[in-house]
C-alpha cells in the first residue's frame, strides 16, 4: 500500500517533507519518498489517498492507568478529599478506586481506553495496573482486550506489599508469568516487571523484582518521587533521597523505568544519567494531584531517556504534548524551553526508546508501520518550519483521520473500525457505577 498525504514526518529529529508518502508492506515500512517516485517505483500498489493530512509516526503513551477512566466524576466524601499527594493515595485512590477494581471493570476500562487512544493517534502504550483484589489472571484478561483492538502494548501489574506481603508476592508472580506468556503467545503485547514505590515495598521486595527482571531480561517499572512524600520518607527512614536509596540497593541502572520523577534534586538527575535510569513525564496529572513540576529540561540536558504519558488522566495526547510544551516555559520563564520538535520526539521515538520498543516511533524502511494521519486543515499555512508547533497547539484527538498499527488501518475517516461506541460507553458506564458503589 502507498499512503500519500500532503506532509510526511519520518522522525521529529528531521524537518517534515511536503509531498512525501510511505509504502507499507505487511507490518513494516518498506519505502518512503516523493509521491511521484513512489508511484513510479510501485505502480501496482494500492494507493490510500491521505490528501489533506500529515502522515506522522503514531504516538507512544509511555505511561497510563487505563482503569483511571472509571474514577472520572466519582464523588469523594469530604473526609476523604485530598489535601496533598499522600492523602490522594491513602484516603481516596487506594480505598475508593484500586481496592474496589475487579476484572470486568478493568477489561471495560481497557477497551474504552484503547478506542480513545486509537482515535487520537496513539499506536503503542504502557499500562500500569494496580488492583490487588483482581489477581491472579487479570493481565491475561487485559491482553485479550488489547489484542482485540490490535494495539501495540506493554502491560504490567503494580505489585505492592501495602495490602500484605502475600499479596505482593502474588503481584510479582502475575508479572513474571505474564512476561513468559507473552513471549510464547504474544505478537504486539508484552509484559514488564513492576512494583509500586519505596513506601509500599520493602528493600527485599524491590531487590526480588529486579532479580526477576534480570532473569527475564525485562525492564522494571516503579513510580518515583511523584510528590514530596516519598523523598521525605526516604530521608527520614534511610538518610537519603529516593534515587540514592535505589542506588544503595544496587538496582539503579538501565533496567530501571522510574516514572514521574517530579521531586528530584540536581544530584539525583546526575545519578540517574550516570546509571542509565529511564523516566516518563506526565505533565497534566502531576498538576492534578499537586505533585509539582518535574525538572524535565534538566533531565533532557543530562541525557536521561524520557517519554511522555497520560497517566490515565487525559488520554488526548495532543493535550499531553501541549502540557509538556507550555508548563516548562512558564516554570523556567523561558519561551525557548521544550521546543515543539523535542516534545514530538518524546511523544514518539523517545517514548518507544524509553520503553525498550524496537523499530517503533519512526517511519523509515524496516521500522514498524505504526502511523497516524492528522488533518492539515488549519486556518494558516503549514510549512516545514512551523508544522510541529502548529499541530501540537491547534490539533486534538478529533483531528486524527486515520491510525495504523503494524500495517493494519484501525481508524478510517476518523472512526475506529469495528467498535460499537454506544455499547462500549454503556459497558464502561456500568463498570464505573459498580466501582463507585463498591468503593463507598
Amino acid at each position: 500500500m502507498l499512503i500519500l498525504g500532503d506532509w510526511f514526518v519520518s522522525t521529529a529529529k528531521e524537518l517534515p517533507k511536503a509531498g512525501w508518502g510511505v509504502r507499507v508492506v505487511g507490518d513494516t515500512v518498506a519505502a518512503i519518498g516523493r509521491h511521484a517516485d513512489l508511484r513510479r517505483d510501485f505502480p501496482d500498489d494500492l494507493v490510500y489517498d491521505a490528501g489533506g493530512c500529515v502522515i506522522a509516526p503514531g504516538f507512544i503513551n509511555a505511561h497510563t492507568h487505563l482503569y483511571g477512566v472509571l474514577a472520572h466524576g466519582i464523588e469523594v466524601p469530604g473526609d476523604k478529599a485530598p489535601t496533598d499527594f499522600w492523602s490522594f493515595l491513602k484516603d481516596f485512590w487506594w480505598p475508593l478506586v484500586e481496592d474496589a477494581l475487579d476484572q470486568e471493570m478493568i477489561c471495560a476500562a481497557t477497551d474504552w481506553g484503547c478506542v480513545e487512544m486509537l482515535r487520537g493517534g496513539v499506536t503503542s502504550f504502557y499500562d500500569c495496573l494496580e488492583a490487588p483484589n483482581a489477581i491472579p489472571g487479570v493481565l491475561k484478561a487485559q491482553k485479550a482486550v488489547v489484542d482485540g483492538r490490535g494495539m501495540r502494548a506493554i502491560l504490567s501489574f503494580e505489585a505492592t506489599e501495602r495490602v500484605s506481603p502475600e499479596n505482593g508476592q502474588l503481584g510479582q508472580r502475575e508479572n513474571a508469568d505474564f512476561v513468559r506468556h507473552c513471549r510464547q503467545e504474544g505478537r504486539l503485547v508484552s509484559g514488564m516487571i513492576c512494583f509500586h514505590t519505596t513506601f509500599t515495598c520493602s528493600a527485599g521486595f524491590i531487590r526480588r523484582a529486579f532479580g526477576l527482571a534480570a532473569d527475564l531480561d525485562s525492564l522494571v517499572h516503579m513510580h518515583c518521587a511523584e510528590g514530596v512524600h516519598e523523598p521525605e520518607r526516604c530521608l527520614e527512614q534511610y538518610g537519603r533521597r529516593t534515587i540514592p536509596y535505589y542506588d544503595d540497593l544496587g538496582v539503579a541502572g538501565s533496567r530501571m523505568l522510574a516514572s514521574q520523577c517530579v521531586q528530584i534534586e540536581p544530584d539525583e538527575i546526575s545519578l540517574m544519567a550516570a546509571r542509565g535510569v529511564r523516566t516518563v513525564h506526565m505533565p497534566l496529572s502531576n498538576c492534578e494531584v499537586g505533585g509539582g513540576i518535574a525538572p524535565i529540561p534538566q533531565m533532557l540536558a543530562a541525557g536521561i531517556p524520557l517519554g511522555l504519558g497520560s497517566d490515565g488522566y487525559i488520554n488526548d495526547f495532543f493535550e499531553v504534548m501541549r502540557g509538556a510544551f507550555l508548563i516548562h516555559k512558564a516554570n523556567h520563564l523561558n519561551p525557548q524551553v521544550m521546543p515543539a520538535d523535542q516534545v514530538w520526539y518524546l511523544a514518539t521515538e523517545g517514548g518507544a526508546h524509553t520503553l525498550g520498543l524496537e523499530r517503533v516511533g519512526r517511519l523509515e524502511p524496516g521500522w514498524q508501520a505504526d502511523l497516524q494521519l492528522i488533518s492539515a486543515d488549519l486556518p494558516t499555512p503549514l510549512a516545514a518550519h512551523n508544522l510541529y508547533e502548529q499541530l501540537l497547539l491547534y490539533r486534538n484527538r478529533q483531528d486524527v483521520r486515520g491510525t495504523m498499527v503494524a500495517g493494519e488501518m484501525l481508524v478510517r475517516d476518523g472512526v475506529v473500525c469495528d467498535v460499537d461506541l454506544e455499547e462500549l460507553r454503556g459497558r464502561v458506564n456500568r463498570a464505573a457505577h459498580d466501582l463507585w458503589v463498591k468503593g463507598q
